[in-house]
C-alpha cells in the first residue's frame, strides 16, 4: 500500500511539473513515453479501486498532503482528486499544451498522426491528441445537448488551441513565437485547410472565461487580418451559420468579413456567356448568389451594420453610374438582391 500511495504522489506531481515546471525544456521521446505511462498507472488506480470504499479514502488522504505540497511549489496549481486520476493522461497533455516551455519537438510529437494507425494506444505516444481528440470528439457527438456548429472535433481542438496560445502569450511581449506556432500549426494542416478553418472558427467561439483567453483570441483575430490567404478560405470553407456566429462575437472579425465579401464583390464581372457575375480570377470561390447569402448572413448577424454597409454599398453604386439597370453594376445587383 506505502508503494501505491508513493507512486500516486509522484505522478501528481509530474502533472505539476508537466504544467509548471521548466524542466519540460529537456524533455525528449522517452521522458513524454514515462509520463504518459504514469498517467495510465493513475487511470489503473482509479479503475480498481473507485468502490473500494476503504481504499479510496486512504488514496485521498495522501492526495490531500501531495496537493498542500505542491500549492508550496507551485502556486495556483489546481487540486487533483481521486476522481481526476480516471483522465490522468488527459490532465497531463492539457498540463503540457498549458506550459510555454514545451519544445516545438514534443509538440510535434503529440499532433503528429501515428506512423502505424494499427499500433495499439499504449505502445507510443505519438498522435496522443489525436487519440484523445477523437475519444472526446465521441463523447461529444454522443452528447444529444451538443449543437456545434463546427464539428466535435473542431471544438475540441480549438480548445487545445486556445490552451496553447495562453500559454505562449503568458510569457511576454514577443509576438513572434506565437506567430511562428501558428504557422506551424497552418502548415501542419496541409492539404486539410477547411479543417484547419473549423478549428479557428471553435478557438474564437470558446467561451472566455478570463483575461489570458480573451488576449488569445484577440491576438488570433489580428493574425488573422494579418493572413489574408487564411481569412478568405474561412469565409469561403465555413457555413454562413458559423461566420455569423463569429461576426456576432467579435467586431475584428465582422470587420474583416465585411471587408473580404466587398473585395469579392469588387473582382467580379458580368459575363454574357453565364449570364451572371462571376470572379475574374481563376480561383472562382465564390458565385453572385453565395455572395449574397453571405451579406445577408452578415446582416442578419449584425442588424446595425446593414444601415452603414447598406449605404456604402449605394455609395459604389453611385460611382459606376448610379444605372438602375441590371448587369451593369455589381453594386446595384447586390444592393437589389439584398432588399427583396
Amino acid at each position: 500500500m506505502d508503494a501505491l500511495l508513493r507512486d500516486v504522489s509522484a505522478a501528481v506531481e509530474l502533472l505539476a511539473v508537466a504544467r509548471r515546471g521548466g524542466a519540460v525544456k529537456q524533455w525528449r521521446e522517452p521522458e513524454l513515453s514515462r509520463a504518459f505511462r504514469w498517467g495510465r498507472y493513475c487511470e489503473r488506480v482509479f479503475s480498481r479501486f473507485h468502490n473500494n470504499p476503504a481504499i479510496r479514502r486512504i488514496v485521498e488522504q495522501q492526495l490531500q498532503i501531495t496537493n498542500h505540497s505542491l500549492q508550496v511549489a507551485f502556486p495556483g496549481f489546481p487540486e487533483i482528486s481521486f476522481s481526476d486520476l480516471s483522465r490522468c493522461q488527459h490532465l497531463l497533455l492539457v498540463g503540457l499544451l498549458s506550459n510555454p516551455e514545451l519544445p516545438s519537438s514534443i509538440m510535434k510529437m503529440l499532433f503528429d498522426p501515428p506512423v502505424n494507425p494499427q499500433q495499439p494506444h499504449h505502445d507510443g505516444v505519438t498522435g496522443m491528441c489525436s487519440r484523445i481528440v477523437q475519444c472526446k470528439s465521441a463523447c461529444k457527438v454522443l452528447d444529444i445537448l451538443d449543437g456545434s456548429a463546427v464539428g466535435a472535433d473542431a471544438e475540441v481542438q480549438g480548445g487545445m488551441l486556445m490552451e496553447r496560445l495562453d500559454a505562449l502569450l503568458s510569457q511576454g511581449d514577443d509576438a513572434s513565437i506565437t506567430e511562428h506556432f501558428l504557422g506551424s500549426v497552418l502548415e501542419g494542416c496541409e492539404g486539410e485547410a477547411r479543417q484547419f478553418c473549423r478549428i479557428i472558427a471553435a478557438a474564437l467561439l470558446t467561451a472566455k472565461n478570463s483575461d489570458a483567453q480573451t488576449a488569445s483570441q484577440d491576438f488570433l483575430l489580428e493574425w488573422l487580418q494579418k493572413n489574408t490567404r487564411v481569412l478568405q478560405l474561412m469565409c469561403s470553407a465555413l457555413p454562413t451559420v458559423l461566420l455569423k456566429d463569429l461576426a456576432k462575437e467579435h467586431v475584428k472579425f465582422r470587420e474583416a468579413y465585411c471587408d473580404v465579401l466587398k473585395r469579392w464583390a469588387s473582382d467580379m464581372e458580368y459575363s454574357l456567356s453565364d449570364g451572371e457575375w462571376v470572379q475574374t480570377g481563376t480561383n472562382r470561390t465564390v458565385t453572385f448568389q453565395r455572395l449574397t447569402e453571405h451579406f445577408q448572413a452578415l446582416f442578419d448577424g449584425c442588424p446595425s451594420l446593414k444601415e452603414d454597409v447598406g449605404k456604402e454599398l449605394q455609395a459604389l453604386k453611385m460611382s459606376d453610374g448610379d444605372f438602375d439597370v441590371k448587369c451593369l453594376s455589381i453594386w446595384g445587383d447586390l444592393l437589389s438582391a439584398l432588399n427583396k
